[in-house]
């Protein structure tokens, strides 16, 4: 019992990324657990250093702002527990994007590739809805099954950031924007399908995936973006959904 009791006590050494040289960039931090990497960055912030900078919002892994790589890995900090065996770890912003302080960077890259597929549906029957039921996909048809495993993306850009092509070349989509094109071109109530082909099918869209695969392992949602540009590869030359 007491040497458990001492393990918990033993400090973890946290490394953060700062954007000012001339900060302190080393921490030593009371261990808790569980604790998460929110914690973590919490703790620097109320005991150490309050000029830390970084971004949280929900703290239930709904939000998405909280996103920073852990030991070169994007998580959702406030969703992901620091490993009870590890007695240092490394906190970096997200890698493709432009830091603006410290953990805080830049999402406009990300937003601006969302924007650029439509990100919304576009209805067929605009009325629809108005005066009578609204159109509705049925919870157990092939459609449905297609939609729903890509559906709930929160914008964390962890897929961007683990993204070897996004984080290179400022004129790849990424895998969250292809995801978003996926699920409404996917969608018989939307009639923007061959808008978004046109612009999944660009040199910025589908073809410049490598399929490192990246995007996939880190995402929070489990969803799986690989498989969402793979279908639309196939729908640019076969539209059969």
């Amino acid at each position: 019992m007491r040497k458990r009791a001492n393990k918990a006590k033993t400090p973890l050494r946290v490394v953060v990324s700062r954007s000012d040289p001339t900060e302190p960039d080393e921490f030593e931090v009371s261990r808790i657990q569980p604790m998460m990497v929110l914690d973590v960055l919490l703790a620097i912030q109320r005991e150490q250093d309050p000029a830390i900078g970084f971004r949280y919002s929900c703290r239930v892994g709904m939000c998405g702002t909280c996103t920073v790589r852990l030991d070169g890995r994007s998580v959702l900090a406030c969703q992901t527990p620091v490993p009870a065996n590890v007695t240092r770890i490394r906190i970096d912003p997200l890698a493709g994007l432009p830091v603006l302080r410290d953990l805080v960077v830049d999402t406009a890259p990300f937003w601006q590739a969302w924007e650029a597929v439509r990100p919304y549906l576009v209805p067929k029957d605009p009325e629809a809805g108005m005066d009578g039921a609204p159109a509705t996909i049925e919870p157990d048809s092939a459609e449905r099954k297609q939609i729903d495993p890509a559906l709930d993306c929160i914008g964390c850009a962890a897929c961007f950031s683990s993204c070897g092509i996004a984080s290179a070349r400022r004129d790849f989509l990424g895998p969250a924007a292809l995801n978003r094109a996926m699920v409404l071109i996917a969608d018989s109530r939307d009639q923007a399908s061959t808008e978004r082909l046109s612009v999944v099918g660009t040199d910025s869209g589908v073809d410049r995936c490598h399929y490192i695969y990246g995007c996939t392992s880190v995402c929070p949602k489990g969803l799986d973006p690989a498989a969402a540009i793979r279908r639309l590869r196939k729908w640019r030359f076969d539209d059969t959904r």
